[in-house]
């Protein structure tokens, strides 16, 4: 059995692989990273009306790409790079070493978190710089801007591992897990406002974690006044929390059923 302090040491030496290999891989950096930057500025460029006194699309944009990075950091990425780790064969590598198996998760889990963390610092800077947004007003809304991107990612995270069982290989993992997060943003008000879709619409989006996280982000970016906007006329954040650790709790037990560390077939 693995100790504490094996499992900590592992951790840190996966996680540091885990850093390393996107920093060398320019295209995941990019896209991971810098992709809610980018669609910022095309969108804040092109669209620059108010949607309400004082609020602007881009102000509102922001909240929703910010739970878009979490989503793409978190689940998208894991997903993709599992299963292409699980077809290479590394899984199947990695489960005959010493390493504790926890710490493969857990670095996993530590690069969400840094490359979550620049994500979100890159958007929030370049969105008040180059757009003028408004940055939370007080620590309430910093509050609340930490715990959604802390419960975002959480649920993202497992959720991504147990997705990444779905690809039947890795050069497939892409085409199967990228239209997911693009329907999803589609209609959990990122791309547009979220009350202004279609009701059907929104009761679909409603299940999913990414839904809540934008209107969670929308609670420490917009002003208070802007709550009355939502279909339910609040921010809601205890039901923010309630079913993002809800996911949270499902990704845990899918996890658990579903995570394979070889490929169909192999013994």
């Amino acid at each position: 059995m693995s100790t504490p302090r094996a499992v900590l040491s592992a951790t840190r030496a996966r996680t540091v692989v885990e850093l390393k290999e996107l920093s060398r891989s320019w295209d995941a950096l990019v896209f991971n990273v810098f992709f809610p930057v980018i669609f910022l500025f095309i969108f804040g460029s092109v669209f620059g009306d108010d949607i309400a006194p004082g609020v602007s699309f881009t102000q509102y944009f922001t909240a929703g790409m910010a739970a878009s990075g979490v989503l793409l950091v978190s689940f998208q990425s894991l997903a993709i790079s599992i299963a292409v780790e699980r077809d290479d064969g590394l899984l199947k590598r990695l489960q005959g070493t010493p390493m504790p198996p926890v710490a493969y998760f857990l670095g996993k889990v530590g690069l969400v978190v840094v490359s979550g963390l620049v994500q979100l610092a890159v958007l929030l800077t370049a969105a008040h710089l180059l757009f003028d947004v408004t940055l939370p007003a007080g620590p309430r809304q910093w509050f609340t801007l930490a715990w959604v991107a802390v419960l975002g990612a959480t649920a993202g995270t497992l959720l991504g591992i147990a997705y990444s069982s779905i690809p039947r290989t890795g050069r497939s993992a892409s085409a199967v897990v990228a239209p997911v997060v693009l329907v999803l943003q589609f209609i959990s008000g990122v791309f547009f406002v979220f009350s202004q879709l279609p009701g059907w619409m929104q009761d679909v989006a409603s299940v999913f974690p990414l839904k809540w996280m934008a209107e969670g982000f929308r609670a420490a970016l917009l002003p208070e006044s802007m709550a009355a906007a939502e279909p339910s006329g609040s921010w809601q954040l205890g039901l923010v929390a309630l079913v993002l650790l809800g996911w949270t709790v499902l990704g845990l037990v899918l996890c658990r059923t579903t995570f394979r560390w070889r490929r169909r077939g192999d013994r």
